[in-house]
């Protein structure tokens, strides 16, 4: 049987101006939970995002890789579904089955421009 790890909330705005602190606060939750089989990610706060989200969530996949974890990602918004599936991983992140939240379907997703 495996241990699934506590379920780490992703903030409501994973832009780039936020990649670097939400990634710190994510890498501190993933070490506390260092006994877990399955690191767990919540994303169904997301509301704005861009392809740092992505990053970051590669990152947490490297991580969790070279922990020998697995990395579940539940609650994904279907912008960040469908930024997964453009870029190609999708798989990478276990999102390309994944099912829509109807919570997140309600509330509208606000993907950030890049800075100029």
């Amino acid at each position: 049987m495996s241990a699934a790890g506590a379920l780490i909330s992703l903030p409501a705005s994973l832009t780039l101006r936020d990649a670097q602190s939400a990634l710190e606060t994510l890498r501190q939750s993933l070490a506390m939970d260092a006994g877990a089989d399955a690191w767990r990610i919540d994303a169904s706060s997301v509301t704005q995002l861009d392809t740092s989200a992505l990053a970051v969530l590669l990152e947490c996949a490297r991580i969790a890789q070279a922990a020998k974890r697995r990395l579940e990602i539940v609650g994904a918004p279907p912008r960040l579904v469908d930024l997964a599936h453009l870029y190609g991983v999708d798989g990478m992140l276990g999102l390309d089955g994944a099912a829509s939240n109807p919570a997140a379907e309600a509330a509208p997703v606000v993907v950030a421009p890049l800075p100029h």
